[in-house]
């Protein structure tokens, strides 16, 4: 099994947080500066199609929320097929453009609390805010750097450094120390519906004492898995704190508890909104809860009372009276609803970063649940486990790391996570998903070999599933000997190939011909293209909407990123490696976890377009290849 050891792993709790600390440091700074030269120097073309900037933007309707926040809608019409970066919690900024094309940004920043593909709502700091957007007729907004985050994390370094004498210190010298992770004896439980690596996975999370890691590689069912943990857990304690790194994550393992019929609260709006997943965020059940009404007729009067202009010392000494009332009573209120919110909740559902959500003040529960874990930031982690007695981290640290920007701090060990450090020091916590459910044998053995031991085996009802008969599952298609070429389109989109992906094209609806029409949308079967490179995936995506042969079939078919696909699976995977160079260099495709999430999305056919005189020069890729010719 290739395994990456983690440099820091024999360090001293202490300076393993101290090291922490200067590398996320370095990751802010870097980060800051590269905010302030994209503000200064970026076009705003290229900021729309990097997803970081909606222009033209449309200022709507402002309105009060239900929990008292001045909110404004934001719209765009154009560029909608641009997947943009744009989240609940994330921070923006307005400007206006002149006829000049001179911007000039507004004094303030507001905050999304809402985002699909065409609307935003933001809650903005004050009433003038929203008349100041609202003038503008050439508006924009685009995203500001995110200090809040990273003050959260910063903070929560400090906790666990400074941690003494309390269960966050002792948590720490297990987790980073050399303490030895402790288990109860219990009665092992029985779930016939799980196979067996997922039965023994439940039973170590419900005997830890400290923590507990489930390992979960490509469709294994860690969800599965870490849902029926949490539901066992519920029997033993009354509330869980359940979080992941990003808001798409927290909304499906809300998801599926909610199916599970378990009462969930979930901190921070949805990243899909849908009626059942609005039904168990906070905002929804604050806005049901019986006392709403009543509170929400004392905020207008209060509202309405401050908005008048009073002249003489009686009038406005009996108005101060008056408001002084009603901010006490809808204190009072605010106070009661959320105990009963909080009480009534058996999980508790939030980001790392939103656990430190005001609501979430004073807030402790017995078992904290962090799903997709190896995503994680190390600092992220710490915001939530300071809330607790015991941890579960569940994830696959042999696919996608954090998201860092700056190199450096990279390589010096901000990627590994405490996932993976836990998982490499403490062996006797982790569980290792063995089944998986998603792959024909014949795509999973590769990585199963290369990323964990060989120790992956192919359901029975998976293991020969295919499309058409007489077909091989995984086929790579050498464009050496077309002398294709790669371009480099900056430092962000990277590279595109597009011969390379004019080619795919070509095989995709050759494939697409031979599959059918009428049983392509009989059976649904679905498609996904994937490219490592930004520019790669935009052109292809293009190409893909032009086409006239793939038409009847465009709501089956995905294109995306490596990172996009985190998570996904479809029938039939195509994938662009871009990269065409006489001295070999693969750039960021040298991170083979990025490789492992592209190669198993594929349920039942993979077919990888890349020059092989290229890639053969990195090992995996070159037994990767010997392995296809060996099918």
């Amino acid at each position: 099994m290739e395994q990456r050891n983690n440099p820091h792993t024999l360090e001293a709790p202490l300076q393993h947080l101290l090291r922490q600390e200067a590398l996320l440091r370095q990751e802010y700074e870097y980060e800051k500066k590269e905010f302030e030269r994209q503000t200064e120097t970026m076009g705003i073309a290229r900021k729309v199609k990097r997803g970081m900037c909606w222009y033209p933007a449309f200022a709507g309707r402002s309105y009060y929320n239900s929990l008292n926040q001045l909110v404004m809608e934001v719209t765009r019409t154009e560029d909608l097929e641009i997947e943009h970066l744009f989240e609940f919690g994330r921070p923006v900024c307005f400007f206006a453009r002149s006829a000049d094309g001179k911007l000039t940004y507004l004094p303030f920043t507001a905050t999304v609390s809402y985002a699909d593909d065409a609307r935003m709502v933001v809650t903005m700091p004050h009433a003038g805010s929203v008349l100041e957007v609202q003038a503008i007729e050439q508006l924009g907004v685009q995203l500001y750097f995110d200090e809040t985050s990273y003050r959260t994390m910063f903070d929560a370094l400090a906790d666990v450094r400074r941690a003494k004498g309390n269960r966050l210190a002792e948590l720490r010298d297990i987790l980073l120390g050399t303490g030895k992770p402790g288990f109860r004896e219990l009665y092992p439980v029985r779930l016939s519906w799980l196979n067996s690596t997922q039965e023994t996975a439940v039973n170590k999370i419900l005997c830890a004492r400290d923590v507990a890691v489930v390992h979960g590689p490509p469709g294994t069912g860690k969800t599965t898995t870490l849902v029926e943990a949490i539901y066992e857990t519920l029997r033993r304690e009354p509330q869980v704190l359940v979080c992941a790194q990003s808001n798409t994550a927290v909304d499906w393992i809300s998801e599926q508890l909610v199916d599970r019929g378990v009462h969930v609260l979930r901190i921070g709006n949805p990243s899909r909104v849908n009626d059942k997943m609005l039904s168990f965020t906070y905002e929804r059940r604050f806005e049901n809860h019986p006392s709403y009404p009543e509170l929400w007729g004392i905020r207008k009067a209060i509202r309405e009372t401050t908005a008048q202009g009073r002249k003489s010392h009686a009038e406005r000494e009996s108005a101060r009276n008056r408001l002084s009332r009603l901010r006490d009573r809808a204190t009072q209120l605010e106070m009661q609803i959320n105990a009963d919110l909080f009480a009534s909740a058996n999980v508790i559902a939030s980001t790392l970063v939103s656990s430190n959500h005001r609501l979430l003040s004073g807030f402790r529960c017995g078992t904290l649940f962090i799903d997709e874990a190896a995503q994680a930031l190390e600092a992220a982690c710490w915001i939530a486990i300071r809330k607790a007695d015991r941890v579960v981290l569940a994830g696959d640290h042999c696919q996608l790391p954090p998201t860092i920007k700056c190199v450096e701090a990279a390589r010096g060990g901000l990627e590994h996570t405490l996932m993976e450090r836990v998982a490499l020091t403490k062996p006797s916590a982790v569980s290792l998903l063995k089944i998986q459910y998603r792959m024909s044998e014949a795509i999973m053995q590769f990585p199963s070999r290369w990323f964990y031991g060989g120790e992956l085996q192919a359901a029975p009802e998976v293991r020969y599933r295919g499309i058409l008969d007489w077909d091989t599952p995984i086929a790579w298609i050498d464009t050496s000997e077309r002398d294709f070429h790669e371009e480099f389109v900056g430092e962000t989109f990277g590279r595109i190939n597009r011969e390379e992906a004019d080619l795919l094209l070509e095989e995709l609806e050759a494939y697409v011909r031979r599959i059918g029409e009428h049983r392509i949308l009989d059976e649904r079967i679905s498609f996904g293209v994937i490219s490592p490179y930004k520019a790669q995936v935009q052109y292809l995506r293009s190409r893909i909407k032009a086409s006239a042969a793939l038409r009847p079939y465009r709501s089956l078919f995905t294109v995306h990123t490596v990172d996009g696909f985190q998570g996904q699976e479809r029938d039939v995977i195509f994938i662009s490696l871009v990269r065409a160079n006489e001295n070999g260099e693969i750039g960021f495709l040298g991170d083979l976890r990025r490789m492992n999430v592209a190669i198993t999305r594929a349920r039942m056919k993979l077919v990888i377009l890349g020059d092989a005189k290229t890639m053969r020069r990195h090992r995996f890729y070159r037994e990767l290849l010997e392995y296809i010719e060996g099918l």
